[in-house]
């Protein structure tokens, strides 16, 4: 088992036919992902990398029946697409694009609550890498070959460290249930904790590395929830130890402006929290290996 997707899981492109969907679609399709087809506005009709292109995401569910997609549309026009995915019956949804402005995330997040929490389509990203359960589908940009199959779920914010944590939990012969990353923005999807929910849920996923950063409260929020909620281990690395106050890194949440937000407080609220913690990137591995050995 793995949340989100599978190898059966029913996947649309959106912004199927432009270079970078067309990319990473095709990447997804070699790596075995159930690609059913994409949607372009005004391109519908035609095929594509040999999937069908639909003008509407509705369309395309009702030709299709996919239930995840994967968002590839410039900045200025990627909140629309994100609530015609959810207007249309996905159920999974990840937003790849970055640079969408702050208030269009609000006014996506405030959209999807206009549909009850059951039926509300789950959203990971902006500006992710997207989201992997190796071995059955990848719905991302990741390199898929670094990822083993296993029993250790990864949640990030940062792409790269997600990728870095893979390949050393490979090199140490364990192997990851689902890679997701919620995306450095702001406001996002979804948080840490929303994803740690699902792991707990997630009969096949034995411990959790959770990748956070300075910059929102998300981790701490994440951990005190662990500690009330998981039964299982969960692993931390915070990065940005030595970012200085007030200046964003990176990552357009990177930014300490409040109480508890840089990677000291949030490591010590963790630690409190029964979080076994990652002194430094390259210690991710061995912090997992630690707990599940």
């Amino acid at each position: 088992m793995a949340i989100f997707i599978d190898e059966n899981t029913p996947i649309l492109i959106q912004g199927f036919t432009g270079r970078i969907g067309t990319f990473h679609a095709q990447e997804m399709i070699d790596y075995g992902s159930n690609v059913v087809g994409g949607v372009t506005p005004g391109k519908g009709g035609n095929d594509h990398l040999g999937r069908p292109v639909f003008n509407t995401v509705k369309g395309a569910v009702e030709e299709t029946g996919a239930t995840a997609s994967i968002v590839f549309v410039p900045p200025p026009f990627a909140a629309d697409a994100i609530m015609e995915a959810a207007d249309s019956g996905i159920k999974y949804c990840v937003c790849i694009t970055d640079g969408i402005p702050a208030q269009d995330m609000i006014r996506v997040k405030r959209y999807m609550r206009r549909y009850k929490k059951a039926n509300r389509m789950i959203l990971t990203g902006p500006n992710c890498a997207g989201t992997i359960s190796p071995g059955k589908a990848m719905l991302g940009i990741m390199p898929g070959h670094i990822y083993d199959q296993g029993r250790v779920g990864i949640v990030g914010r940062s792409g790269t460290l997600g990728y870095e944590a893979a390949e050393q939990l490979k090199n140490l012969g364990i192997g990851v249930s689902t890679s997701v990353g919620i995306g450095g923005d702001p406001i996002n999807g979804s948080s840490h904790r929303d994803i740690l929910e699902h792991f707990e849920k997630d009969p096949d996923t034995d411990a959790v590395l959770m990748i956070g950063e300075i910059g929102g409260p998300q981790e701490a929020e994440a951990g005190r929830w662990a500690k009330e909620n998981m039964s299982k281990p969960v692993v931390a690395y915070i990065a940005g130890l030595s970012a200085p106050k007030g200046r964003r890194m990176g990552h357009a949440g990177a930014i300490v402006s409040g109480e508890g937000e840089s990677a000291a407080e949030k490591v010590e609220i963790l630690r409190n929290c029964g979080v076994e913690i990652a002194e430094t990137p390259s210690a991710m591995g061995d912090a997992v290996k630690k707990i599940i050995k």
